[in-house]
């Protein structure tokens, strides 16, 4: 059974920097790729980033490409999201996802088959 968990998550003044961290069991994230979402109240929940199987390739949404990294420690099974120069509007829910196809690294959200329980992110103006 795969198992996801969200730490790193706080408040922090804007323009300031987070680490959000995702540990996984039950999957190797060196075979699977893995993906970050947010959701803020009233809002449906958005892709930020994924990261391909073993790390070769990552995505970003268009919102975040620049000031968010996304990477992986095969090592220790564990999945980062670097947050820099962070805005009011990065506030959300943060949530790590496994896709149900361990090739997939969209956008969808419907793609993922296992989320973790999420960490808030909240970003003072």
């Amino acid at each position: 059974q795969v198992q996801l968990e969200e730490t790193g998550g706080g408040l922090v003044p804007a323009g300031g920097s987070l680490r959000l961290s995702c540990a996984a069991s039950g999957r190797s994230i060196s075979t699977s790729a893995m993906g970050w979402f947010r959701q803020a109240p009233g809002k449906e929940r958005q892709f930020v980033a994924a990261i391909t199987a073993g790390g070769s390739g990552d995505y970003y949404d268009a919102s975040v490409k620049g000031r968010f990294t996304i990477s992986g420690d095969n090592a220790r099974n564990m999945i980062y999201l670097e947050m820099n120069s962070l805005k009011p509007e990065d506030k959300a829910v943060y949530f790590c996802a496994a896709p149900d196809a361990y090739c997939y690294a969209g956008a969808s959200a419907g793609g993922y088959a296992v989320w973790g329980p999420g960490t808030q992110v909240t970003v003072s103006s």
